[in-house]
């Protein structure tokens, strides 16, 4: 479909609704927790993941069967979505799942900065986004950081990566490259929404996910080591830090943490952040804004049933089942224990 014409949300979300309730729960991430790779796929073949698993069986094994059967189911899944989708709606949905193209660039940096086999960056990308397998296939067989800036330099990442490409050359942090590609995602994605309540109301969603997306980026670089100002590499959008209070908070958790909790944000987010409160390592507290988010998300597609934002907590619940089951099958493969797996998994 495309942006022209009527929206048709009581459609979408109607048929949004039926899928999330195919979602697993809580006991289901314990089960897999407790069993090994090939049982986990055995598992996913009698639910959602029925097709992508024996479609991808005779090729794949193992762990890479479920990650490239959970990014084929989650694609699929979205695609779905857009078809469904006319409109004002199908825009507004289109623009958030460009996130997707935002994780792949940053997928493939990350895979070239540590000479990742392509097979290995592949099998982490996800093909929800806008683009095609021929640009896709273009940055998998990109060789340096350069080469990915040259092949995405006809997109909405082309400039502001090669602004950043001088920095990363300097401090040798991907966390310049990362934040250009963020930063460009996040401008397109706020620009010029307008609209209803409940447009209006996604809106404020969006601008807390650019407040936690600055809180974990400015966090992370300040924990590289690297002498660089997290205020320089700020994103705009957000309501709840100016790039002063960002750079005075970013070092201290606690702080940050009852900054956001005296916010706006404390009560709508409740018992998302007292998780916040007690995370003890960057991965706890990005696993604590993404839960927040998810709470957020509900909230919101309560208030406006027949919108945009059930579609949207849709999306954050879906991503959020298809990051939990890597994790478990990953961790199997670590030799991890049923719990510290599942001290890993983003449970709401």
């Amino acid at each position: 479909m495309s942006a022209v014409g009527s929206s048709n949300p009581e459609y979408v979300v109607a048929r949004v609704r039926a899928r999330r309730g195919s979602l697993y729960g809580d006991e289901e991430y314990r089960k897999l927790t407790r069993m090994g790779p090939a049982e986990i796929a055995r598992f996913m073949e009698e639910s959602s993941y029925g097709a992508e698993i024996n479609a991808l069986g005779s090729r794949h094994g193992g762990v890479d069967l479920i990650e490239y059967a959970l990014n084929r189911n989650l694609a699929e899944q979205f695609d779905d979505i857009l078809d469904w989708s006319e409109g004002a709606l199908y825009d507004l949905i289109a623009r958030y799942l460009r996130k997707f193209d935002a994780w792949n660039v940053k997928t493939v940096i990350r895979g070239v900065y540590t000479d990742a086999d392509q097979s290995a960056i592949e099998v982490d990308l996800i093909r929800a986004g806008e683009f095609d397998d021929r640009l896709i296939r273009r940055l998998l067989e990109a060789d340096s950081i350069d080469a990915v800036v040259e092949v995405l330099e006809d997109t909405i990442y082309g400039d502001p990566l090669r602004e950043a490409y001088a920095e990363y050359e300097e401090t040798d942090t991907l966390v310049p490259l990362e934040n250009a590609v963020d930063r460009a995602f996040y401008e397109r994605l706020l620009s010029g929404l307008g609209g209803d309540e409940p447009t209006r109301q996604y809106e404020a969603f969006l601008r807390a996910e650019v407040d936690f997306r600055n809180a974990i980026n400015a966090l992370r670089l300040a924990r590289s080591g690297a002498d660089i100002d997290p205020a320089a590499y700020f994103i705009e959008g957000g309501e709840l830090f100016t790039r002063g209070s960002l750079a005075r908070l970013a070092r201290n958790l606690d702080e940050l943490v009852e900054y956001i909790a005296d916010s706006q944000y404390g009560e709508e987010l409740g018992p998302a952040l007292r998780e916040l409160e007690e995370a003890d390592s960057l991965i706890a507290f990005e696993h604590a804004t993404d839960a927040a988010l998810l709470a957020y998300g509900d909230q919101l597609g309560t208030i406006h049933p027949v919108s945009v934002t059930p579609v949207i907590s849709y999306i954050l619940a879906k991503e959020r089942e298809v990051e939990n089951i890597r994790a478990i099958a990953r961790g199997k493969e670590a030799g991890l224990s049923a719990d510290e797996i599942e001290s890993e998994l983003v449970i709401t």
